[in-house]
Order: structure tokens, then C-alpha cells, then sequence
């Protein structure tokens, strides 16, 4: 009782004039900024930072928080209707929300995604609400052998991500691990692999290989189409909805994506992404139709546009109760919350409960508003497919271009959107999934890090990670994982064989 007094005293809070105006742009922009492709989370809040000084520091903070998980509502939406992802978390939804494009629902797939979303956040509201602290301190029991298990199974639990096959999967997330180690190595400081090119220092930013192999590879590819015109029925207003077949397939990712984003959200990295790639492949594992996923399958959308969200309700509970940031939103919120003069941590419940609880409660109302704002623009949405690719595509080329130029002001930055813009259309023609590649991207510097790190905890000893606890109980899984693998490859394989024996006699 005395937790939901004091949300009652947060909501009392957020309510006030000023601060459900400022939820109400926090949100507003948030949808922007996941709308458009290049223009990421940290850039928003950072380039607001200024103009929040002479603002109340919990209207400023509830606005911060708002552009922070108002940003993976609107993600999604370009991700459905160009094949661009407006997120980095939203580039699995590209996998099946644009084939229902494609289809003809469009609309359904927005309105899962911006269902599924609300319910997954409303999930992790009450996860950050109810258990705050004591998560806060499970996720304190990772150490660096930890975090390189987690990162080593992710990647043999993300091997079937794409239709693909297995080899062509881990020969792209090879690769994607290759580029994560371009630049400054962030315990040595050395420089690597950037051949006296100073702009690599900084390694390959994720937006940008993201919007390259996935907005401008699907630009070239409409080229190569240019003269097919895609079939797009009119659809009235009523029939945007998802079906009632849509809606049972849906229920189940959304509830399962919500609690895996919640649990992912509690480590470091990026968890909406993460979590995002772990919650398609558990939904393809557990479909009844592992056939479609790829094709259009709705729970290809509902998982992991719920499991991004949850997350973004998770990464809040380590920062507002230890005041760690375990992902670079977070970071630069940690910032917004320093330059009001406010430290976040455990003192914050105690010292400051009125800022602590409204900004929670806060979430809960920006969470229904981002509802509201986003179901009754899908009809607004779903026109945009109706447009000739050849307005549609220079449209879709100057934002992409814009928004990556935009991330560090740099005309190098638009040399490599556009150079894995053309190697996402080539690998897609020769028969490879570029998502694989993200994957090793996201995950190579989680597994870089946290091998060396271990090493040096261990003192070079590698059979360390075997004997902690935690990190043993992880590999064993992947060794499971691995073994179920092959037990069904070779089963497959067995059974092809034999049916090549009865038809040959």
C-alpha cells in the first residue's frame, strides 16, 4: 500500500499544468524522432539540453523521459512502410512489419505495433514501480564473464534469425563483430584497423550502417523495380484493425515480449535492440508458422516492438536507483538529471520523492497518450504506401541522407550510408540477410569487452568462466542450445537420405 500511495502522490504530481504539458511534448517529439530515420534518441535530448535550463527540473526530466520511450512508438512506423528503420531497435521490425506492407496491412501491423507497445511499457511501468531496488542489485551480479557468456549465447540463439541458412547467418554476424572492432579499443585507447583514417577513430556508428543496408539497400532495389507498381487496395478506416486472427497470434509475442525486454532492460548495452533480435527468435522458435516469419507474420511485429519498449521501462530502474546508465539514452539522461543539480541514486527515493514518483507516474500518462496519438494516425500512415516510388523513394533518400548526416555533421558519414546501402542490395540479391550483420554489431563489443575484462579479472585464466556459477549456467545453455541444433540438422538430414534411398529403388 504505501508503493501505490506514493504513485498516487506521483501522479498528483504530474498532473500539475506544467508538467503534463511538458509529457505531452516529451512524447510529441519522441514520435518524431523515432519517425525519422538518422535522428536517434541521444541526439534529440542532447540538442535540448540547453533549452531545458530555465525549465522546472522535473518538468524537464518528465519531457527527457518522455522523448526517451516516446521514441520506440514512432520507430516502428518506417520500419512498416519504407523498410527503414526509424529505431536501431526497430530494425527486426523490418523483417515482417514491411512484407505486411506489402500485403496490404500496413495498418494492422501499425496498430500491433502501437498496442503491443503500450502494453509491454505498461508491463515494465510496473516492474520499474514494484521492484526498482531489488533488480537493481540482481543486475549488479554480473561481472565481465558474465556479460561475454550472455553476449556468446546471444549470438548462437540469434544464429536462425533470417530464413537463411545457419552458415550464411554467422558468416554475416562474423562480419558485423569485424566492424564493431573499427575504431578507438575503449580499454587501451589504441587505434584500430582505421588505416591512418582519423573519422574511423570513432568506429561505425549503428544508425548509420542501419540506415544504409536497409534504407538505401531497399532504395536501389525499388530502382531496380522502378517499373513495377505495387499492388496497394484502398482500405477503409474500419479495416486498418487488426483481424481476429491477427489479434489471437498477437496476444501471446506481446505479453512474452514484454517480459523479455523487462529482463534484458536490467543489463547493460543496448537493450531495446537486444532485446528486440532475442523476442523474433524466440517467437519464430515457438510459432505455429515459422514458415511466414519473414514473409509477414504479425507475431514478427508484436514480440519485438513489445520487448523494445518493456526495456526502455527497465533501463530506468539501475539509473534512478543506482545511478548508472546502462545504455547511452540513459547516459544522456544522467546528464539532464546533473545539470538541474539532481544525482540520481538511492538517495533520490528518499531525498526527492516527489520527483522520483512523478517521474514514473509520469510514464504511466505518456504511455497512454503515446496510444491515443499514435491509433489514430495510422489511417495518415498507411497512405503513405499509396505514393509513386518515384516521389516516394527521393523522399525516403534525402531524409536518410539527412538524418545521417545529421548524427556527427560529417560528409563521411554519408560516403558509408551509402556504401552499405549498396552492399545491403547486393548481399540481398546473392541471397544474404543483412540483419545477422547487426547482430554482430550490437553484440561484438559486449563480447570484446567482456572477455578482456574477464581475462583480467581471472589473470589469464580462461577456465574462469567455466567455474563462475552464473556464467557456466549461461554457456550451458548456448552448449544446449547448440546441441538441440544439430540434433535436429542431423535428424533432417537423416531423414532426407532415406527418402533418396526409396526413391532411387
Amino acid at each position: 500500500m504505501d508503493i501505490l500511495n506514493l504513485l498516487l502522490q506521483g501522479i498528483s504530481v504530474s498532473i500539475i499544468p506544467a508538467n503534463l504539458l511538458s509529457c505531452i511534448i516529451g512524447v510529441l517529439i519522441g514520435t518524431l524522432v523515432g519517425v525519422l530515420p538518422g535522428i536517434d534518441t541521444v541526439s534529440a535530448i542532447a540538442l535540448l539540453l540547453p533549452f531545458s535550463y530555465g525549465m522546472d527540473s522535473t518538468a524537464a526530466l518528465i519531457m527527457f523521459a518522455g522523448i526517451y520511450y516516446g521514441s520506440k512508438y514512432g520507430g516502428s512506423t518506417t520500419s512498416i512502410l519504407i523498410n527503414v528503420p526509424g529505431e536501431a531497435a526497430s530494425v527486426v521490425t523490418c523483417l515482417d512489419g514491411y512484407p505486411m506492407g506489402q500485403k496490404g496491412r500496413a495498418g494492422a501491423a501499425l496498430a500491433i505495433s502501437a498496442i503491443g507497445s503500450f502494453i509491454a511499457g505498461t508491463i515494465g511501468l510496473i516492474g520499474l514501480t514494484l521492484l526498482a531496488p531489488p533488480l537493481a542489485q540482481a543486475a549488479l551480479a554480473f561481472g565481465p564473464p558474465e556479460y561475454f557468456s550472455l553476449a556468446l549465447v546471444g549470438l548462437i540463439l540469434l544464429s536462425k534469425l533470417t530464413g537463411t541458412s545457419t552458415l550464411k547467418s554467422v558468416l554475416m554476424a562474423v562480419i558485423g563483430i569485424m566492424l564493431s572492432t573499427i575504431g578507438l579499443d575503449s580499454l587501451s585507447g589504441i587505434s584500430r584497423f582505421t588505416f591512418g583514417i582519423d573519422e574511423l577513430d570513432r568506429g561505425f556508428d549503428l544508425s548509420i550502417i542501419a540506415m544504409g543496408l536497409f534504407g538505401i539497400g531497399e532504395i536501389l532495389t525499388a530502382m531496380t523495380h522502378a517499373d513495377a507498381k505495387p499492388d496497394i487496395p484502398s482500405v477503409k478506416f474500419r479495416d486498418l484493425y487488426p483481424t481476429k486472427e491477427e489479434w489471437q497470434r498477437s496476444i501471446t509475442p506481446m505479453f512474452r515480449g514484454g517480459i523479455v525486454g523487462f529482463l534484458v532492460g536490467l543489463l547493460p548495452g543496448p537493450a531495446a535492440t537486444i532485446s528486440s533480435f532475442i523476442s523474433y527468435g524466440l517467437e519464430k522458435r515457438y510459432s505455429k508458422h515459422p514458415e511466414e516469419f519473414g514473409h509477414g507474420a504479425i507475431e514478427g511485429v508484436a514480440g519485438p516492438e513489445a520487448a523494445n519498449n518493456s526495456a526502455i521501462s527497465a533501463t530506468m530502474i539501475p539509473l534512478l536507483s543506482l545511478g548508472l546508465p546502462f545504455c547511452g539514452a540513459t547516459a544522456i539522461l544522467l546528464s539532464g538529471f546533473m545539470i538541474h543539480g539532481i544525482t540520481p541514486g538511492p538517495s533520490l527515493i528518499t531525498e526527492r520523492p516527489e520527483l522520483f514518483w512523478g517521474l514514473i507516474a509520469s510514464m504511466y500518462i505518456g504511455n497512454v497518450l503515446l496510444l491515443i496519438i499514435n491509433l489514430p494516425l495510422i489511417g495518415v500512415f498507411v497512405q503513405l504506401l499509396k505514393t509513386p516510388l518515384n516521389i516516394l523513394m527521393p523522399l525516403v533518400a534525402v531524409v536518410t541522407l539527412t538524418g545521417a548526416y545529421s548524427i556527427n555533421n560529417s560528409m563521411f558519414d554519408l560516403i558509408w550510408v551509402i556504401f552499405f546501402g549498396i552492399l545491403g542490395f547486393l548481399l540481398q540479391r546473392v541471397g544474404f540477410e543483412p540483419s545477422p550483420l547487426i547482430i554482430g554489431l550490437v553484440l561484438g563489443p559486449e563480447l570484446e569487452r567482456g572477455l578482456i575484462q574477464g581475462l583480467i579479472i581471472c589473470n589469464g585464466n580462461i577456465w574462469t568462466f567455466i567455474t563462475r556459477p552464473l556464467a557456466a549456467t549461461i554457456l550451458s545453455l548456448g552448449f544446449i542450445v547448440i546441441l538441440y541444433n544439430f540434433f535436429t540438422w542431423f535428424t533432417k538430414f537423416n531423414n532426407k537420405r532415406k527418402e533418396l534411398d526409396v526413391n532411387r529403388y
